[in-house]
């Protein structure tokens, strides 16, 4: 998968489409990724030991990740992942300016 944690990703289709975030968690199984901010839910929580108040909580839900572009960090600019290899180690490249986007 193209999108690791930490990353700051465009949201390219959807409801959300056009807003930036964070990628909060990401779930390579499933090709999914959560995006902070983005794919607002409701959920009606009961009243818990963790949670003794209960009530509708809002959470981010999980996006497809086809759904989402990295953002190049060198223009800001969102852009396709490709992949090469840099002193022996497997390293993502933006596309659009062919920069390391791995630290």
């Amino acid at each position: 998968m193209f999108v690791k944690k930490g990353d700051k990703v465009k949201i390219i289709t959807g409801k959300d489409k056009n807003k930036e975030g964070v990628v909060l968690t990401a779930f390579p199984k499933a090709d999914r990724v959560i995006v902070e901010g983005a794919n607002m839910i409701k959920k009606h929580q009961k009243p818990s030991a963790g949670a003794p108040q209960g009530g509708i909580v809002e959470t981010e839900a999980s996006i497809h990740v086809s759904n989402v572009m990295v953002i190049d960090p060198s223009n800001g600019e969102p852009t396709r992942v490709g992949y090469k290899e840099v002193d022996g180690k497997k390293v993502r490249v933006s596309k659009k300016t062919g920069e390391v986007l791995d630290k």
